[in-house]
């Protein structure tokens, strides 16, 4: 069901935000290094970030290095790799036990030296595999993928928008948001998470599961119970809840 801005979960002094970045906080790039970040975005999730005492937090399959240097000089508490890593409102970086990534990556490796349209993300703990610019290679790379994954332990295969992603199992946005929510100042208030990629699945479980409310950034199926038309759509519901804020805290930046 979609629905306007103003009918979806109002952000109060007792949620806990959670948000995913690539087609949810900003729009999906032809390269994953090309998105454009909106000119009010770092003043938003600074001010939001202020007004929630510090209960915000990105949940991304990016690593934490990409979104750091897109919203500089903000450094929000983070979720990266789909849960594998994170970063905690103290600064604490937690990660998931080491996997080992020489076959999957080889296997990646040997698919984007055949093919260059494809593009491979080598991260800390996970890897991605973009199609974007050849989906016709969609089957190739999932069955090559789902091999290798076969041959190796301790990895999960995930598919999204135009991307296959390897993780180590075990972790997801939904275990990362538990996590959060077990911590201050996100523990005793309600989850709010904004995603939408199938990959976003487990955290929108997890928040309805914990008595939050989910909401689907664009088309597609899913369990989340609320859903809006795009990116424009999101950042209008982000800023009408600073608009319901008495006082600005865009100066609050978390570093």
């Amino acid at each position: 069901m979609q629905m306007s801005h103003e009918t979806f979960p109002r952000i109060s002094s007792r949620t806990a935000l959670f948000l995913d970045f690539d087609g949810t906080l900003v729009e999906i790039a032809s390269q994953p290094e090309a998105v454009v970040i909106p000119a009010t975005l770092t003043s938003t999730l600074a001010a939001l970030y202020g007004q929630l005492d510090g209960a915000l937090a990105l949940v991304s399959g990016r690593r934490l290095l990409d979104l750091d240097g897109f919203l500089a000089p903000l450094q929000l508490p983070a979720a990266v790799e789909h849960g594998a890593q994170r970063r905690n409102t103290q600064g604490l970086m937690i990660s998931a036990p080491a996997t080992d990534l020489r076959h999957v990556l080889a296997a990646a490796q040997g698919l984007a030296l055949q093919h260059p349209a494809l593009k491979l993300e080598h991260k800390n703990l996970a890897l991605s595999l973009h199609y974007r610019h050849a989906p016709e290679l969609e089957t190739l790379c999932l069955q090559v993928m789902q091999a290798a994954v076969a041959e190796s332990s301790g990895l999960q295969l995930m598919q999204g928008k135009c991307v296959i992603d390897l993780k180590p199992t075990g972790v997801s946005k939904g275990t990362a948001i538990a996590a959060f929510m077990a911590e201050a100042p996100f523990a005793g208030r309600v989850p709010v998470f904004a995603g939408d990629d199938v990959t976003d699945e487990d955290g929108f479980e997890e928040v309805q599961r914990m008595g939050g409310y989910a909401v689907k950034v664009g088309a597609g199926p899913t369990t989340a119970r609320y859903r809006c038309a795009g990116v424009a759509e999101l950042a209008a519901w982000l800023q009408s809840a600073l608009a319901h804020s008495p006082v600005s805290h865009a100066e609050s930046l978390p570093s």
